[in-house]
């Protein structure tokens, strides 16, 4: 049983939202999903890999925004080239003062609180607000501008 690689037609721009639901739906029900693809550079498709067509079917059925299956098997060589090899290699570490560079927060100032390196994710608190609130960002929202180490001097002034 080798797996196959199945394009499944979403709405546009709601190919992460199909991805949860497919994603939770392959769990709950233990079909034998073994990897779902958000192809880099074109939109409205999801790839999914499984070793039938019909736990496929079942894992998409019901979901908003999921249009179909596509009816051929797609080549792994086919969409080879949308698939990007990003492994972030994270020198972040708790306690880091980082600056967000993107999103709703772009330019505040924040400090590491938590890393999950599985989702590529960091929760930070924005340093300037009057009240502390963890947000989460994706790791590649966010530059450390200065270490832990560093800020013991600053609390000396005050």
């Amino acid at each position: 049983m080798s797996n196959e690689i199945y394009a499944l037609r979403t709405t546009a721009n709601r190919e992460d939202q199909v991805l949860d639901f497919v994603s939770s739906n392959a769990q709950k029900k233990n079909l034998s999903i073994a990897s779902l693809i958000k192809p880099h550079g074109l939109r409205g498709y999801i790839f999914v890999e499984s070793d039938n067509r019909e736990d496929v079917e079942q894992a998409f059925h019901g979901v908003p925004y999921a249009r179909g299956l596509l009816p051929n098997i797609i080549n792994y060589s086919e969409i080879e080239h949308m698939l990007e090899q990003v492994k972030i290699q994270v020198n972040i570490q708790k306690n880091d003062i980082v600056e967000i560079i993107s999103g709703p927060f772009k330019r505040e100032k924040a400090k590491v609180s938590r890393i999950d390196q599985q989702k590529e994710e960091v929760v930070v608190e924005l340093l300037e607000a009057a009240v502390p609130i963890p947000i989460t960002v994706k790791l590649d929202s966010i530059k450390v501008i200065r270490r832990d180490s560093e800020e013991e001097e600053d609390e000396e002034d005050e």
